[in-house]
């Protein structure tokens, strides 16, 4: 059989098998949510309804307790965070637990966690051990102990060449040079004679001391026989060297060994300590680790053990398949020999159970390391935590008695959600009224939150399971599950369009790649190819290895055979594609566009650069960051390199480093992305009249170099903010024209925006209209019109972009103003509820406690402004409210009108979005 004829066949037989997929999907799609579900088990410590009182309490004994305890409330707060899928929350609190570490093994752990994270922003020869040259990550900075949060941004000293000087050189290879002192007494190992100096010898520890200087045989000798004191001569003569000089960076590690092994037998504390802080910094690999590990176990080298720890925790999660560093971490007796020198705790076994859970989650490295994590649990959280992990994991491996008693336990310490697990575990035991019984008693205890329905439904059949997956939307309104199966249901009723749709609401607000897949297969159904294709490219944007057809197909496999039932195009017709798509704010188009021209053109790092904006924008900021990280390092020229350089330290909260490698870039050559970051990274800040102008002359020096009308259009639209700001309307309209002349349609919004501050109102609502009518995404089209119109048809724009992104906050803060204003004050507050249950904006938050101050509940406004500090300990505002509820919660006095509308401004001014890198402005929204 000739290759033409495989591929033909292959072809065949897999898009029939692809006709078949949703069908499929359906008979399993129960056992596959079960696995999607479950990754967010451990993830969910207490229901919704108890969140918000959790964070608060959070705060309060974070301002409560001593600074030796903040770092592991850090650490709780990040385990309940860790349900809302925020990767720059969680950061946060990793960052905020690293700052207030004061033990050595603290900060290590803490220092690895962050670098984990961020892992995958490395460039190129970066290794896991290299520093960021800051003492946030600094793996030499982490092995040093003590306290200084105000210190913790800023730059180690790793770069800085640090020598030291001495009077004489002691080695010469293996040759002994003259020393500035004769020896006054002789140490006899194996025939050979060391000459020392007696009273520096003594001076090495108390038993010395005792022996050359007391009432020993020793000290009325000259000569001392050491030959059974397991030294040899290299190493005698090395322990009179550091008698004489206090170093040992002058020997080799074989000998320092022998230095380490000789000052435990004698007590020499200050050699031990040089021995084992030198060793340390011998340590640079995972082969150097475990070398050097079973040193630092026998010898008690505890600084030698953490430096080794680091290196392990830092070459995650590839060290998870050693079976030397497993044996370390995840043995019983391996977590005593950590404990006993003082490197076993909650911390590393979250951490490292954390990250093997992501990796493999029925290995049973996993489960043994959960073990170890629930034998250092000390506090009731810690230890719910650990057994309801180790309940995810057992019910995951099938292991459905042990599951259930792990997440009895858990519900015992008060870890709501481990009800679910109950109930999962009784389902799979065949007891399906059981498990209904519990969801429904969990529903009726606690205020019912979304996930409770959604969970239940798992049990019910026919219209009983679709009004739980309906109410589950209602209550909250980015649950994955439920849109996915009402669509599979509809497609098994030959509603192919309306599984469309379905799947259509959840890609609006959240771009999943099941739901992507699930797309294509639909579109595969109704032969819809080139619609197919585009999600299954937008797909692999995000997740270049994702393998579809239950795992058993690869992406870009399917991309080649649906390609012959699509006409390809040139890289010129794609240009012209993406010029349109752009242009119609069709981003996942735009993305199945660039990744058709990666295909032709795999090393142009222009192309990846233009990824990273569209998945920003998406706010897939993982997936941004690696295709930057790629155009980096594709990159030919030295200028672009430095500017993709910019943007990752910028993205990384480096301004001043972005703003160095812009500036670095503009004098090899000048260029549009150069005066374009520099200018973007001076304009995130409150800008003086000064600063505006000389932004100003950057984007238009941007401007004069040459470019594509894509970005030509961003830095007229950008341009435009500014002048705005600035006051400078007419300029700025020339801008938004310009840029609308060139298909940037965004620039719709910046002109509604000039129109609006002339006094023309209608002009700027019919300006949105237009961005309406030309977006494929148009969400944040409708939220901005609303500020254009009246009352009656805000709200209707509101709703809309509700209906379209339920994610966007500045609705329900708008409706809850309204509503405020309208003295319908427990309304108000409900509208923020139903939205801070699946989302607790630090906005929603915000205004949900000024209005109970208004109203004079001061229990509940204060317990709304501690969860919100707990989520932004600076927000100025809320700080301000806080201060202010409490002085009135002490001293109760009459009450005054408060404006809701007052309030709400103050809360929305920074309205919610999802397009990354904004030039702040109090109406525009930017991308880079």
């Amino acid at each position: 059989m000739n290759s033409d004829t495989k591929t033909c066949c292959l072809q065949s037989s897999l898009l029939y098998a692809l006709h078949l997929f949703p069908s499929l999907w359906c008979l399993k799609k129960e056992r596959k949510e079960i696995r999607l579900l479950l990754t967010l088990l451990p993830l969910l410590p207490h229901p919704a309804s108890l969140l918000v009182e959790t964070l608060a309490g959070i705060y309060r004994r974070f301002k409560a307790c001593s600074e030796s305890g903040k770092s592991l409330i850090c650490i709780e707060q990040y385990s309940i965070l860790s349900s809302l899928g925020d990767p720059k929350l969680l950061r946060r609190c990793l960052l905020a637990a690293r700052q207030h570490a004061f033990d050595v093994h603290s900060k290590l752990v803490l220092s690895a966690w962050l670098r984990y994270e961020r892992r995958e922003d490395d460039l190129d020869g970066v290794s896991p051990m290299d520093c960021s040259r800051f003492i946030l990550e600094c793996p030499k900075a982490a092995l040093v102990s003590g306290y200084d949060p105000n210190s913790i941004y800023d730059h180690c000293k790793c770069y800085q060449g640090c020598t030291k000087s001495t009077n004489s050189q002691i080695y010469k290879g293996n040759e002994l040079l003259k020393l500035e002192e004769d020896g006054d007494i002789y140490f006899c190992v194996d025939n050979e004679e060391i000459n020392c100096v007696r009273f520096k010898i003594a001076a090495l520890s108390r038993p010395f001391k005792a022996m050359l200087y007391g009432s020993f045989m020793e000290s009325k000798s000259y000569k001392i026989d050491f030959s059974q004191n397991d030294i040899s001569v290299e190493g005698m003569r090395a322990v009179d060297l550091y008698s004489r000089t206090r170093r040992v960076d002058l020997f080799s590690p074989k000998i320092v060994l022998e230095l380490l092994s000789f000052a435990n037998r004698f007590c020499c504390e200050e050699m031990k300590s040089a021995c084992d802080i030198h060793l340390a910094s011998l340590v640079s690999s995972m082969e150097d680790a475990l070398d050097l590990i079973e040193y630092g176990f026998e010898k008690r080298a505890n600084v030698l053990i953490a430096s080794c720890l680091q290196v392990l925790l830092r070459e995650l999660p590839s060290s998870l398949y050693n079976p030397k560093v497993m044996k370390i971490f995840c043995s019983f007796e391996g977590r005593e020999r950590l404990a006993s020198a003082g490197h076993a705790s909650f911390l590393l076994y979250y951490f490292l159970s954390q990250v093997s859970m992501e990796e493999n989650m029925v290995s049973n490295a996993t489960f043994m390391l959960l073990e170890r994590l629930r034998e250092c649990a000390t506090e009731k959280w810690q230890q719910a935590l650990a057994l309801h992990q180790m309940g995810c994991v057992s019910l995951e491996r099938k292991e459905y008695g042990s599951a259930q008693c792990c997440f009895e336990a858990a519900s015992e310490s008060g870890h709501a959600y481990s009800l679910a697990g109950m109930a999962r575990c009784r389902n799979k035991q065949g007891q399906q009224y059981s498990a209904y019984q519990l969801m429904s008693s969990l529903i009726s205890k606690y205020k019912a939150v979304g996930w409770m329905y959604q969970e239940r439904s798992l049990y019910n059949v026919g219209k009983e399971k679709i009004v739980d997956l309906d109410t589950a939307t209602e209550l909250d309104p980015t649950l994955l599950f439920p849109y996915k199966y009402r669509a599979v249901s509809k497609l098994e009723e030959k509603q192919t369009r309306a599984a469309i749709s379905e799947i259509d609401r959840i890609i609006g607000f959240k771009l999943a790649p099941d739901c992507l897949e699930l797309r294509a297969w639909f579109f595969i159904a109704i032969e819809d190819y080139e619609s197919a294709l585009k999600d299954i490219r937008a797909l692999l944007t995000l997740e270049p290895n994702y393998k579809m057809f239950h795992k058993q197909v690869r992406g870009d496999m399917l991309i080649e055979l649906l390609s012959h039932k699509v006409q390809q195009g040139s890289q010129v017709d794609c240009w012209m594609q993406l010029y349109d798509r752009w242009s119609s704010v069709d981003d996942i188009g735009s993305l199945a566009v660039i990744h058709q021209m990666l295909v032709n053109d795999p090393g142009k790092s222009l192309l990846r650069f233009r990824q990273s904006l569209l998945l920003l924008r998406l706010n897939c900021q993982k997936a941004a960051m690696r295709c930057l990280r790629l155009a980096r390092n594709l990159s030919s020229y030295e200028h672009e390199k430095l500017v993709y350089e910019g943007w990752i330290l910028y993205d990384s909260g480096h301004r001043e480093e972005a703003l160095a490698r812009a500036e670095k870039s503009i004098l090899i050559q000048r260029s549009f992305e150069a005066f374009f970051l520099k200018a973007y990274t001076l304009a995130d800040s409150s800008l003086d009249p000064e600063s505006s102008s000389y932004v100003i002359q950057l984007l238009e020096e941007a401007l004069r170099c040459p470019s594509d009308g894509l970005r030509k259009g961003q830095a007229l639209n950008n341009l435009g903010t500014i002048l705005v700001d600035c006051g400078k309307l007419d300029q700025a309209a020339t801008c938004y024209m310009n840029a609308l002349e060139i298909k940037h349609t965004r620039a719709h919004q910046g002109l509604a925006r000039v129109y609006f501050l002339r006094n023309q109102r209608k002009t700027a609502y019919d300006e949105m209209s237009k961005l309406i009518e030309k977006a494929h995404d148009s969400a944040s089209a409708y939220e901005k019109r609303s500020e254009y119109s009246d009352r009656e048809m805000a709200k209707n724009d509101l709703n809309m972009t509700t209906k379209l992104d339920p994610l966007r906050t500045y609705p329900y803060r708008y409706r809850a103003a309204v509503l405020m204003d309208d003295q319908k004050e427990i309304e108000a507050v409900e509208e923020l509820t139903k939205a801070i249950a699946f989302k607790p904006d630090l906005q929603m938050l915000h205004l949900r406690a000024a209005f109970y101050e208004s109203m004079g509940d001061m229990d509940s406004a204060l317990c709304d402004c501690e969860a919100a500090l707990c989520l932004e300990p600076n927000h100025i505002d809320t700080l301000d409210l806080y201060n202010r509820a409490q002085d009135r919660a002490i001293n109760p006095q009459e009450m005054h009108g408060v404006s809701a509308i007052a309030g709400w401004h103050s809360s929305c001014s920074q309205g919610t979005n999802h397009e990354s890198r904004k030039i702040p402005s109090p109406a525009t929204n930017k991308i880079p």
